[in-house]
């Protein structure tokens, strides 16, 4: 019997904001698998900031996603048929093949997710690639020291929260920036200390009085006027960890940087930028202590789950909007 599966194409590249236009729903018919190939059946798919830059045709750290073909990102599944021995009907695994229901693939390509009582949807969250995205920035260029000030933009999301929770196993004092009171009240729910609504009255006011005594280091989701707040507030030393912009991801035109980078001499900050990827050497570290974080609950998190592929675009989109707390994830029927 084949085996079909619908998949979420991208049709048209974006100008500025995407928009549903944008993607196209389409029904394929799936080979059987070959030597060394599983059938995989996918229930749950991540959607991700960084994959707006891949909608772009312009050269970047990975390739573009092409017209007329499936997007990609992370997923989780349980196979359905297996040719390669390391892998079991019914067992769980990761793959990049989101933004599908279904497909057939090389076991090479696949990771066995381990059975530790984690929900499975976890390792596209705080046991994934978001929260190693947290863990290795935050110890590698933030070298934080117990004692120091952390700011986080975009503290609500996925690879915020976990930063903010991080810091506070580390001894740090955070303080934390996002969109609306439920998010705000959620951060402090995990432990944040401090926590600033951007979207309520004057930035630079709000965090100077959350870090009188200024930040040692800023965690940046979101730049524009947050990274310029972040250098106004840094101190001598200060580290700032560039993760994402997401406040320029969709803008047509090159926007103005910040007016006070002199600052960067003058206060010896060390910025740097990173991909995940950088830091595969931490991967056993991340998997061992967000684990046991995880597991004597030091760690939490939160989902905002769509339903659906055909609902897959909309929760891409309503990243930019701020609709979610926590990940982002879309369950598959």
């Amino acid at each position: 019997m084949a085996t079909t599966s619908r998949e979420i194409r991208l049709k048209s590249r974006p100008a500025g904001l995407p928009e549903a236009a944008n993607f196209e729903l389409a029904t394929v018919e799936l080979p059987e698998p070959g030597a060394g190939e599983v059938l995989v059946r996918n229930a749950w798919m991540s959607v991700d900031p960084y994959m707006r830059g891949r909608m772009y045709d312009r050269p970047s750290y990975v390739p573009p996603f092409e017209l007329g073909q499936p997007l990609q990102g992370g997923a989780v599944g349980r196979v359905v048929k297996s040719n390669d021995p390391r892998f079991q009907p019914g067992e769980w695994v990761e793959s990049l093949n989101g933004w599908r229901e279904a497909y057939v693939a090389a076991g090479a390509a696949l990771n066995k997710l381990p059975s530790d009582g984690a929900p499975p949807q976890a390792f596209l969250g705080v046991l994934g690639m978001p929260g190693m995205t947290a863990y290795t920035s935050f110890h590698r260029i933030g070298e934080p020291k117990a004692g120091d000030t952390v700011f986080v933009s975009g503290a609500a999301g996925a690879v915020g929260s976990a930063v903010c929770q991080i810091a506070k196993i580390r001894g740090c004092t955070v303080v934390a920036s996002a969109g609306s009171d439920a998010k705000l009240a959620w951060l402090k729910s995990v432990g944040v200390d401090a926590v600033v609504n951007y979207k309520k009255g004057d930035l630079l006011k709000q965090v100077r009085e959350a870090a009188p005594k200024g930040v040692d280091i800023y965690f940046d989701n979101v730049g524009g006027e947050h990274l310029e707040v972040a250098l106004e507030v840094a101190r001598p030393f200060a580290r700032f960890i560039e993760c994402g912009m997401i406040s320029i991801y969709n803008t047509a035109e090159p926007q103005p940087g910040p007016r006070n980078m002199a600052y960067i001499v003058g206060k010896r900050i060390k910025m740097q930028g990173f991909i995940v990827s950088d830091f595969m050497d931490m991967r056993e570290q991340f998997h061992a202590d967000m684990g046991q974080w995880v597991r004597e609950g030091k760690i939490k998190w939160e989902e905002t789950v769509e339903t659906g592929i055909e609902n897959a675009p909309k929760a891409f989109l309503n990243l930019f909007t701020g609709a979610n707390t926590g990940k982002m994830l879309v369950k598959l029927d």
